[in-house]
């Protein structure tokens, strides 16, 4: 039993997974026209310009180099770091190459996916909250399955991913430091 666990672990996290996610990245290079590339002058112009005078006099604005520190603190963590590291003991220099070319086509499925945040996001009250969930309910128009992501993303996010933080950090104690886990 847990040889077959094992087996379709590997087939779904090692080849159905990646298929689907460079699927989709090249999908939407495609499909937004090289998005990720043909956008690169208008982006430094526009976090070169808002980091100068970040936010307005009230302190309600947010500034496009704001936003994008908030978007790297959200998306680079513990798992990247010990990942990277992994890729290149396991792989070698090599794998770096690799990282990049998957991390441009994955590019423009940030892209498609900051978007939909931006086209479907609602006022409420002194703020605005969106993000899948709400893209998910307003733009396909299916609630139920926006409930099913909300609740899945938080019990994920509240027990997988410091679970997996706090290993790689005990892990990397107790191989630097010899310090037991516990």
């Amino acid at each position: 039993m847990n040889e077959c666990i094992t087996t379709i672990n590997d087939i779904v996290w090692g080849y159905v997974l990646i298929v689907i996610l460079l699927g989709c990245g090249l999908w939407f290079t495609w499909r937004m026209r090289f998005v990720q590339f043909r956008m690169v002058g208008e982006m430094l112009r526009l976090l070169g310009e808002s980091a100068t005078g970040l936010g307005d006099k009230n302190g309600r604005h947010v500034s496009s180099f704001q936003a994008f520190a908030v978007s790297v603190a959200t998306r680079v963590g513990t798992g990247n770091l010990a990942g990277v590291a992994t890729a290149i003991a396991l792989g070698g220099p090599g794998a770096v190459f690799w990282m990049w070319v998957i991390a441009l086509i994955g590019s423009s499925t940030a892209f498609v996916e900051s978007t939909l945040a931006q086209l479907f996001k609602q006022r409420h009250r002194d703020s605005f909250v969106g993000g899948p969930a709400y893209y998910i309910w307003k733009g396909m128009h299916c609630r139920w399955m926006s409930v099913v992501f909300a609740v899945l993303i938080t019990v994920t996010f509240g027990l997988s991913y410091n679970s997996i933080q706090s290993n790689t950090i005990c892990d990397a104690m107790e191989k630097a430091f010899g310090w037991s886990p516990l």
